[in-house]
């Protein structure tokens, strides 16, 4: 029978022949908190990447900016997956020629997107190494099924490794204190993120590492998590702040009710904002950090409070 995607990733995780790259060293920003307490909240949803998790570059990316850490990412996805004998033979090294079609098909899947104008298109990256392993697949791909399971099984797999080799991520300071704090005042508790399939699942390892977890169910309810790789569209899309307005409106929860936090101001809160949520800018990381002095002390997007660490959530929701 084939391992689970989290079966897989343990299996990694037992290796001792691979190496991750590693978010940069935690740095504490030049801010002062803002911690009073906000009365009236019912429900409290976070940024994922950047705000509960550390990750390199301070957001999620399919797509690096600069070839040097794609090149390295494709060439260890590249030899783990054994793909260069089913690779074209052309001039250049393999992962040229892999990032070649790999940009193609994103960009595509970026075109092809149904969403609403205004909306920016978010693919899903197992469906992009879907269609790179269906190439491969017309030169006679072979892999061990028993292992990986069917073809949308590897994908996803190999999506999960090649986003590992991309960027290191870690859990923030205390982001498994501060969601259990907000599951023990009773509080609904959801996401707002940029994510991809496998985003919950290394959410769930990250935060295992750094503290006793329970079940993530207990924290977070799967019916208030709104990620872009199910919606298809990525922020500052309207339509999916829209979604998680409509999520809690289900639970009887008004926008003006959920704390939405986040280490993004431009494009992320300041949206939130707009739909009427009560906005909490997480400056503690200068690493992660998406907010300069004037934008913070902008009227229009200016955040109702400021944590420096996430902890200091169980004082904004104790009025």
């Amino acid at each position: 029978m084939a391992k689970s995607l989290q079966e897989y990733a343990a299996w990694l995780d037992s290796r001792d022949d691979l190496i991750w790259p590693q978010p940069p060293p935690f740095a504490s920003a030049n801010a002062k908190p803002s911690v009073k307490p906000i009365a009236g909240i019912k429900a409290v949803t976070w940024n994922l990447y950047g705000t509960l998790i550390r990750i390199t570059d301070g957001s999620l990316m399919l797509l690096h900016f600069k070839e040097l850490r794609m090149q390295v990412a494709l060439e260890k996805t590249i030899n783990e997956f054994n793909m260069w004998n089913s690779m074209t033979r052309r001039p250049g090294a393999p992962w040229e020629y892999m990032l070649q079609k790999y940009r193609g098909i994103l960009e595509d899947m970026e075109l092809a997107g149904n969403v609403q104008s205004g909306d920016f298109p978010q693919p899903n990256s197992a469906k992009i190494w879907r269609r790179l392993l269906g190439m491969l697949e017309q030169k006679e791909y072979e892999y061990d099924r028993q292992f990986y399971g069917d073809m949308d099984e590897l994908a996803e797999k190999v999506a999960y490794f090649f986003q590992s080799c991309l960027q290191g991520a870690e859990a923030s300071p205390h982001a498994v204190k501060a969601l259990t704090s907000v599951a023990q005042a009773g509080l609904a508790q959801g996401l707002l993120a940029d994510a991809q399939p496998h985003s919950l699942l290394q959410a769930l390892r990250v935060f295992g590492a750094q503290d006793k977890l329970p079940p993530l169910n207990s924290l977070l309810d799967p019916a208030c998590l709104v990620l872009s790789h199910q919606l298809g569209v990525r922020k500052p899309s309207a339509s999916l702040f829209h979604a998680c307005i409509q999520r809690f409106a289900a639970k009887g929860i008004q926008p003006e009710e959920i704390l939405y936090v986040s280490n993004q101001l431009q494009g992320d809160l300041a949206i939130a904002k707009q739909f009427g949520m009560r906005t909490v800018l997480y400056a503690g990381d200068k690493t992660t950090l998406k907010a300069t002095g004037p934008e913070i002390r902008h009227p229009e997007i200016r955040p109702k409070r400021l944590l420096t660490d996430l902890e200091q959530i169980r004082l904004l929701i104790s009025g």
